[in-house]
């Protein structure tokens, strides 16, 4: 949540720099005024939405639908927890002095900004007040330049002519009547919330510029000479305000106001670059989401290309009995699967378990989940094409990469007496400590299914609790009667797609973790991962429905074994 937070206020800031650039650029010196100040309203509530903007879920929708052949069974490994080790931190200390420096410009901020409101709303009350049309006119008890808070305009009238004083009041009634001072206090929030940011404060004076430029325009509008009202600007130079939070009458720089007042009017057709604003949103949209674009294009690809594999790398497809087998050809399930050559599934599982280093960037981000990684176990036993199938983050991926790639030798799979290369797939659980457990899902009748209904019975009724410990991790894991290729056969063969969830589109990955007791029944079948009720239902009667295993072995002993079964449902 820290780096999210992190990252997304880091591209408000990019955002507001670009802004600043276009507008520079295309915007600064036309006499549009207010179209420049939606312009530059928008460019905030952009900057502030664009990094939201999650075009990850569109893209994942535009996804072929492949046949249902993503089907596999795998052990999933224990969780495990990584303490960090006691060393001096000094990237957390620098981010946590970046924090409290930050945190305590804002707060400076914050409260020089609620002092000068509360010395406006001090000065109002200590005014006499006088009505002027639908205009509240305080009357300054000392001298001081005019300005205006909303509907409050304050003038000093001593100081000034009637000529003047109408010409005062024509300009801070156009920031009254325009609510300008909705755009000046926007601005105050974004300069107090990204101090740090010149282009903020650089963009809150091109704000306070423009309605100048609005509310000059509309003096001269009204009927009032150029040239004296510019004289008069020029004698209120040297007036001292009576607050800064407002829309002041003589705001620097004079100059710039002065400049604005005797240039040409802009042609209305210029009003049409204003439209280029839509395809910068776009662009900038993008850019935000350009790594999860990239991440969930290469998913895609990834398990299109998979499932493409699945169907070319089949024995029966390559050659015939009598042939022999190509050196190239990687196989998804042969008559002899891999295995890790120091313990088997248990020494599969202990080296992970004393070899994976929670990164610490992850620890700090309290980054946790499961990360599924496929190998190629070669001929001769190497591990070769490590690859991640789903990822969490970055450093957990790499650190999945990394533990699979140094691995000691495998004993080869075999087909037809002959060493080859099989597809093998790792899923791995990084979990931090002192997080509450998940709660397992409900399981509920849908719509009278008897599958549904039978599921519901066999969560609840049909199996006991085991009693002794159970363990996670032992020298010998539970197997399957044939075998992983027997429990993947299995699966294939007795799962039923529910009606239901076809007709409602519905698909994914339905995790089920169960326990395989010392006599090697099925016992307390619970979903850890959910999709729907229906596929969180036909997983659970599938796993109940399994015959006995070879239960694990812990010295010698059967013993009660933990085992997870991820299921893959995916629709035509």
């Amino acid at each position: 949540m820290h780096n999210d937070m992190l990252a997304y206020f880091l591209k408000v800031n990019v955002v507001i720099v670009l802004f600043y650039a276009f507008y520079r650029l295309f915007f600064y010196k036309d006499t549009f005024f207010g179209w420049r100040r939606t312009a530059l309203l928008c460019f905030f509530a952009i900057a502030a939405a664009v990094p939201l903007l999650n075009i990850q879920t569109w893209i994942v929708e535009q996804e072929p639908m492949v046949a249902m052949a993503d089907l596999y069974a795998s052990v999933v490994l224990p969780e495990f927890t990584v303490s960090p080790k006691a060393t001096v931190d000094w990237k957390k200390i620098l981010q946590e002095f970046a924090v409290f420096a930050y945190g305590g410009g804002v707060l400076f901020l914050t409260i020089r900004f609620l002092i000068q409101l509360a010395g406006i709303i001090r000065l109002a009350d200590r005014c006499r007040t006088l009505q002027i049309g639908d205009s509240t006119i305080h009357l300054l008890p000392k001298e001081g330049g005019p300005f205006s808070f909303f509907h409050w305009i304050f003038i000093y009238p001593s100081s000034h002519t009637e000529e003047e004083f109408n010409e005062i009041l024509t300009h801070e009634q156009t920031h009254a009547r325009q609510w300008h001072s909705i755009d000046v206090v926007l601005s105050e929030w974004v300069c107090i919330l990204c101090w740090f940011n010149p282009f903020a404060w650089l963009m809150k004076r091109e704000i306070r510029t423009n309605l100048e430029y609005m509310a000059d325009a509309h003096v001269l509008e009204n009927g009032y000479d150029s040239k004296t009202y510019q004289y008069h600007l020029l004698g209120l130079s040297h007036h001292k305000a009576a607050a800064t939070l407002y829309n002041n009458f003589n705001v620097l720089p004079l100059k710039k106001r002065i400049k604005m007042m005797n240039q040409k009017r802009t042609n209305k057709i210029g009003r049409t670059k204003y439209l280029m604003f839509l395809p910068l949103i776009a662009l900038l949209m993008i850019i935000s989401n350009i790594e999860a674009v990239a991440r969930t294009t290469k998913q895609i690809t990834a398990e299109v290309i998979e499932a493409v594999d699945n169907t070319l790398e089949k024995p029966n497809n390559l050659y015939n009995k009598n042939d022999s087998i190509p050196e190239d050809v990687i196989f998804e399930v042969v008559e002899v699967m891999p295995e890790f050559l120091e313990g088997g599934m248990g020494g599969l599982m202990k080296y992970l378990n004393e070899n994976i280093r929670y990164p610490k960037e992850a620890q700090e981000a309290r980054t946790q989940g499961r990360v599924v990684i496929q190998f190629v176990v070669d001929t001769d036993g190497s591990i070769i094409h490590p690859r991640i199938l789903r990822g969490v983050d970055s450093s957990l991926d790499k650190e999945a990469i990394r533990v699979a790639s140094a691995m000691p030798k495998w004993k080869p799979g075999t087909q037809r007496g002959k060493a080859v290369k099989v597809k093998y797939t790792v899923p791995i659980i990084f979990k931090l400590p002192k997080e509450k457990p998940a709660e397992p899902a409900a399981y509920a009748p849908i719509n009278g299914q008897v599958e549904e209904i039978v599921a519901v019975g066999y969560q609840t009724a049909t199996f006991p609790k085991v009693e002794g410990k159970v363990w996670q991790v032992v020298e010998h894991m539970p197997e399957f009667p044939g075998g992983m290729q027997g429990l993947m056969q299995y699966i294939s063969k007795s799962i039923k797609y529910p009606v239901e969830a076809q007709k409602a589109g519905a698909q994914g990955r339905v995790i089920v973790q169960m326990i395989i007791d010392k006599d090697g029944n099925i016992t307390e079948p619970t979903v850890i991962s959910s999709v729907t009720s229906v596929l969180d239902a036909e997983a659970i009667r599938l796993v109940s429905n399994m015959p006995k295993w070879k239960p694990g072995i812990e010295k010698g002993k059967p013993v009660n074994v933990k085992y997870t079964i991820p299921i893959m449902f995916k629709l035509q």
